[in-house]
């Protein structure tokens, strides 16, 4: 997620840290390296000579070049600036006065509407609400029919409607949802391959039959600069009240997610981070700021974690690891648990001080956990919850039981005792008085 501009901007920002003192020209020096990312990373130019102006202001003042640490003042201001850029803080979804309330997704051909309807459904659900899909784009062949498997998936009713009609459709739906007691109707409206007046009516003729709390404009964040000339278009047209960037977790460079709510004005409010259902987020701006600099994101790994580890499996984990009585067994239900939370490039990306370069290549596929699974599964119950008494013979045993090399055996024992000493020191870090990661 926006690799090249982070190494980039790290990389800059570690030469100033390393001066003792700074001077005006050294200021001046970084800030041009900034630029340079920025505008390399497909920000608007505009925006970038704005940012570019409200950094240097501050940081050539007496404050920062006679300050101690005149290097980290700098870091200090770009990362405000960058939050300030994104909009600051968090923006949430707006609640109507009565139910059901509805969201209108609108955007172009491919954006991933679709799918982001129903990830939004899905995410509407965690939060207890109950929210109803509506199949609006009448024009996409299978649109409907796609919207009805995600629906499936999730266990969320769909409205197709009657009529191939989407200002019919989208009133039915509202009625079915006061029927069936829904409080939230989520439509999913057609797209086209660039804006016309046909398309901007019939959003508009929709919008005037169910009057949403909440237009969304749905984009593809690795369209760069055409993502921000879409938003204008339908902002101007439909009166947007928020936008959803899809395909976040893709864009190395940033310049939809850096530009966007600058020349828009419109709140990024939510943010697809990966191709599975539950991979859509509330963007946080100062969050998304502190991972471009290096500053990692330890809050958002929390949630990942909280949302994957139930506080029972935590506390009966720790206690484990607290009585040495942690087997292969726990290990390998550890190993999932993680798996839920994503890719580990993106978690470890999000810990304070992980450099860009340091996490490339950095994953673990299905295949590795099904390697690890049969390895594990090859052992008798005695092996997995002792594996100190798993000698020679027993590894050439189990390296045949499980199809896999001796030399994974090796490697799968050695994990397991290096992930038990470091789970026992992290914990120990949580009884000093630091707060503790919920999967420690």
């Amino acid at each position: 997620m926006l690799s090249s501009l982070s190494g980039k901007l790290q990389e800059t920002l570690r030469r100033l840290r390393s001066k003792g003192k700074l001077s005006e020209k050294d200021v001046e020096e970084a800030l041009r390296q900034v630029k340079l990312a920025l505008l390399e990373a497909d920000v608007n130019f505009r925006v970038v000579k704005n940012f570019s102006t409200r950094v240097k202001e501050r940081a050539v003042g007496q404050e920062v070049l006679s300050s101690l640490t005149p290097g980290q003042m700098v870091v200090k201001i770009v990362h405000q600036e960058l939050t300030k850029l994104m909009g600051e803080k968090a923006e949430k979804l707006t609640v109507g006065d009565q139910a059901p309330y509805v969201y209108l997704l609108v955007g172009l051909q491919g954006a991933g509407k679709t799918t982001t309807a129903g990830k939004l459904g899905g995410l509407l659900k965690k939060q207890g609400r109950r929210p109803l899909l509506a199949a609006a784009d009448v024009y996409r062949p299978a649109a409907a029919k796609q919207l009805q498997v995600l629906g499936e998936q999730l266990e969320l009713p769909v409205c197709t409607g009657t009529e191939a009609d989407p200002v019919a459709i989208a009133r039915q739906a509202v009625v079915r949802a006061q029927q069936s007691q829904r409080d939230v109707v989520l439509i999913d409206t057609a797209g086209r391959l660039h804006i016309d007046e046909e398309l901007m009516a019939e959003l508009a003729a929709i919008k005037e039959a169910v009057a949403p709390v909440e237009i969304l404009l749905v984009v593809d964040a690795m369209t760069g600069q055409d993502a921000v000339t879409v938003a204008q278009g339908f902002n101007e047209k439909l009166g947007l009240t928020g936008l959803i960037l899809t395909k976040l977790d893709s864009d190395t460079r940033g310049g939809a997610a850096l530009s966007i709510r600058e020349v828009t004005g419109c709140p990024i409010k939510l943010v697809g981070v990966g191709e599975k259902l539950d991979e859509l987020e509330v963007f946080h701006p100062d969050r998304l700021a502190s991972r471009i600099l290096g500053m990692g994101d330890v809050l958002t790994l929390i949630e990942k974690a909280e949302a994957s580890l139930q506080a029972e499996q935590a506390k009966d984990l720790m206690q484990k690891l607290q009585k040495d009585q942690f087997t292969l067994d726990d290990f390998l239900e550890q190993i999932r648990q993680v798996q839920k939370m994503g890719p580990l490039d993106q978690l470890f990306s999000m810990l304070p001080g992980m450099k860009t370069k340091h996490l490339q290549g950095l994953q673990f596929d299905e295949k590795s956990l099904k390697h690890l699974t049969a390895i594990i599964q090859s052992m008798t119950p005695e092996e997995r919850k002792n594996p100190q008494i798993i000698n020679a013979s027993r590894r050439k045993r189990i390296a045949r039981g499980s199809g896999r090399p001796i030399q994974e055996v090796n490697r799968l024992l050695n994990q397991f005792e290096q992930s038990k000493k470091m789970m026992k020191q992290l914990g120990k870090l949580g009884r000093g008085g630091l707060p503790r990661l919920p999967f420690m």
